[in-house]
This record gives C-alpha cells, structure tokens and sequence, in this order.
C-alpha cells in the first residue's frame, strides 16, 4: 500500500503562464497559492478556488502535452446560472447551462488556451 492520502494538486498545460493566472485569478476569482520560479523563464504556478484543498498547477505546455485539452476539472459552484452569466459577460468561452432530471446544473468553459473545465452546480 502507498502512503498516499489526499489530492494536491492537477496540472493544466497552458501556453502563456502570466496570461492563464490572470484569466483564473480575475475571470474565475481563485487565488494564487504558489509561484515560483523554474528557470528558462518559467515559474510553479498553482491557483485554486478560494478555501479549496486541492490546487490547480498552471504548467507550460510542451509538445508531449500541449494547451488546448479536455481536463477532466469539475468545479463546484452555487448558482450555475449566475456564473455561465458572469463568465459569458466578460466575453469567456462558456457553453449553455445543461440540466437533465435528477442531474446537477452544469456548463462547460474554455480558458484562454482552450483547456475546457466543467462548473457543476451544487447546493
């Protein structure tokens, strides 16, 4: 058995780092947890929503893993309506909200790489 006993942290590969930490730090609200330099300019950069234990990891995208993927990130909001209007004001690549019996309201948005992430409504 490992030792391993929570989730720290998801990488998502992005194109320009300064670029993605803004658009997740004023466009979504996260705060910055961590940034440091990596050298060859590149930095470890984590965001995350605030008060949330897990973190997500701004990497630079590289030929083995590029920008532009389906993450697979579901994020937790309150009001699925309120923030698919929110994100689409400000001129963010956010889908319809969807909403099938017995299923929480969700929708789909882009960041500034195309990396698609879920927000799934849960009260």
């Amino acid at each position: 058995m490992t030792k391993i006993f929570d989730l720290h942290t998801v990488g998502v590969p992005v194109s320009d780092q300064q670029r993605a930490l803004d658009f997740y730090l004023e466009e979504l609200g996260f705060e910055k947890r961590l940034d440091q330099p990596l050298g060859d300019g590149h930095r470890w950069i984590e965001v995350a929503p605030v008060g949330a234990a897990a973190t997500i990891a701004l990497v630079p995208a590289r030929d083995d893993a590029p920008a532009g993927v389906e993450t697979g990130i579901r994020l937790k909001t309150s009001d699925a309506d309120a923030d698919n209007a929110q994100l689409r004001s400000h001129g963010v690549d956010a889908g319809e909200v969807l909403r099938w019996p017995g299923v929480p309201a969700m929708f789909m948005f882009r960041d500034p790489d195309g990396n698609r992430l879920e927000i799934i409504e849960q009260n």
